[in-house]
């Protein structure tokens, strides 16, 4: 049976905290009035991320694996989001950055009739655990500006991997996705939008992680990546080798 929602984890070397995360996830929707699957997309990891997945699935019954044998998290979540079944298709971090329970605020906005439906920690009843530094807000509001004059006006928070996209949406838009890096999610979602895509964004509880360092170069180089998103768009049809421009139904 088609399930409803398919959660999707791109997974490199994530045996220390994957455990966890599926338990929850598998404890906090198995009494949802909702069909689900879990898809950990194993990015050739090294350690025994691969090992803990399958013991895990004696007791999960809802959880399969997914291989992605190009490195990058953006190939991964490409994968996983092409592969899986469900009628709703949200991928999230496999640290448990945010609980799945912040899936349940989305759903009445999929019933709106939104397409794409993204957690956010830029709006108001948001909340970082614990906050970030100073220095990494002015940066990430920084690159957001940028990226709100160039792409995605209005919309406060690109980065946050916790995205949830129609089925419909997710063969349209996944398929074209050229961006192999940070900047992943701006693609997506521009090409989301270029198509005529409702898109929602949701404030979420975050639970920074102290893993989460990215290099001042990291920074320059995403803004390169949106500079040529921003190209792709606007010689959209060449670029990603379309006939023409097919609207949602």
């Amino acid at each position: 049976m088609k399930p409803y929602l398919s959660i999707i984890i791109p997974a490199y070397n994530e045996a220390k905290v994957l455990p966890i995360t599926l338990l929850d996830i598998n404890k906090a929707l198995s009494k949802a009035d909702f069909t689900y699957e879990i898809v950990v997309v194993d990015n050739n990891s090294t350690d025994h991320t691969r090992e803990i997945i399958q013991r895990l699935q004696a007791g999960i019954k809802e959880l399969r694996v997914e291989e992605c044998v190009e490195q990058g998290k953006a190939n991964a979540v490409k994968t996983g989001m092409l592969n899986a079944k469900g009628e709703i298709r949200l991928f999230m971090d496999a640290d448990n950055s945010t609980d799945i329970d912040q899936f349940f605020q989305m759903i009445p906005y999929f019933k709106q009739g939104y397409n794409v439906v993204i957690g956010s920690r830029d709006i108001k009843g948001a909340k970082l655990i614990p906050p970030q530094p100073w220095y990494r807000r002015i940066a990430g509001d920084m690159g957001n500006i940028v990226i709100q004059i160039l792409l995605l006006w209005g919309m406060w928070d690109t980065q946050c991997g916790f995205k949830a996209f129609t089925e419909r949406a997710v063969n349209q838009v996944f398929p074209l996705a050229k961006n192999k890096h940070w900047a992943f999610d701006v693609e997506i979602l521009s090409l989301a939008k270029k198509f005529g895509y409702k898109i929602k964004e949701v404030p979420v509880i975050w639970k920074n992680s102290p893993s989460h360092n990215i290099h001042v170069s990291t920074y320059f180089e995403f803004l390169i990546d949106v500079f040529k998103i921003k190209w792709r768009i606007m010689t959209f049809k060449k670029s990603y080798n379309l006939k023409e421009i097919a609207k949602p139904v």
